[in-house]
């Protein structure tokens, strides 16, 4: 992708009454870009943030969380410019209303200009930055860097008795491991997906079916009422796990692209590939 100098923007954007000229039929297909971060901020990156993200990212501590941060909302950006034959400097990203509590200030990213019939999602990780795109009202993304789980990961609340019982029944260390961080990102993609993140969520109740290649039909419940994922792993890297949740529907989803940026920015630093678990 190209990187585009310009300055930081301004938010209030008119909003468009209908969908962009030219919008691309996805046919219910899914678009995901992934990438290496910087560890450092570039100010490309930076000129592309609208307000409200340019003061979340003054809120983080670690260089590198600011930089992978800036890096991926521009690099979302960049994605939509291509896709939409736009300037990434005039695609504004927003949240949607939480269907948990109301607020606006925590829902789902939304794309606010152009006016497309897309849903979107974002999610970063030490060394991967991700951004997804579907057709239809709803998607969900996670990436997790792979790295040892804790024993007491096996017995805390975040596990089916299926997923448990599969875990146990693979060989301690690397296998385990991948194992794991791969029914963690199906869970979080599906709690991205129905837009009430981790809050609120009995992830012991989530069945991922770890055991299953996929796509898998997971079940979602809060409130009384249950939604319907359709669940896939996503092949990046051999250092990180990912997935994707979208709704099914009458049939099932589209095929999933997956564009790889090479490289990061030019006068950039190589990625940090360390991290914590899952939080």
């Amino acid at each position: 992708m190209a990187f585009v100098p310009g300055t930081p923007k301004s938010t209030g954007t008119q909003q468009p009454s209908r969908a962009a000229p030219g919008t691309p039929d996805l046919a219910g297909a899914a678009h995901v870009w992934w990438w290496q971060p910087p560890q450092r901020v570039v100010p490309d990156d930076l000129a592309l943030l609208g307000t409200d993200e340019f003061h979340r990212a003054l809120t983080l501590l670690a260089e590198r969380d600011v930089a992978a941060f800036v890096h991926t909302r521009a690099g979302a950006r960049r994605a939509l410019s291509e896709l939409l034959h736009v300037a990434p400097q005039s695609v504004e990203l927003g949240r949607r209303q939480c269907p948990g509590c109301g607020d606006f200030g925590h829902g789902p990213p939304l794309i606010e200009h152009p006016e497309v019939p897309w849903a979107i999602s974002l999610s970063r990780t030490a060394g991967c930055g991700v951004f997804a795109l579907g057709d239809g009202p709803a998607i969900g993304v996670d990436v997790e860097a792979v790295r040892p789980m804790r024993q007491a990961s096996l017995y805390d609340s975040v596990l089916t008795d299926n997923e448990r019982a599969h875990l146990v029944s693979l060989p301690p260390g690397p296998v385990r491991d991948a194992g794991f961080h791969r029914v963690w990102t199906r869970k979080e993609a599906v709690v991205k997906a129905a837009g009430l993140g981790l809050v609120g969520t009995a992830l012991n109740r989530l069945e991922t079916w770890p055991a299953r290649h996929g796509p898998v039909r997971v079940l979602h419940t809060h409130s009384g009422r249950t939604t319907v994922w359709s669940v896939q792993d996503l092949r990046l890297d051999d250092r990180v796990a990912a997935a994707i949740a979208r709704p099914p529907g009458g049939a099932p989803p589209g095929p999933v692209h997956v564009h790889s940026v090479l490289g990061p920015p030019e006068n950039a630093d190589a990625p940090d590939t360390e991290g914590s678990r899952p939080s």
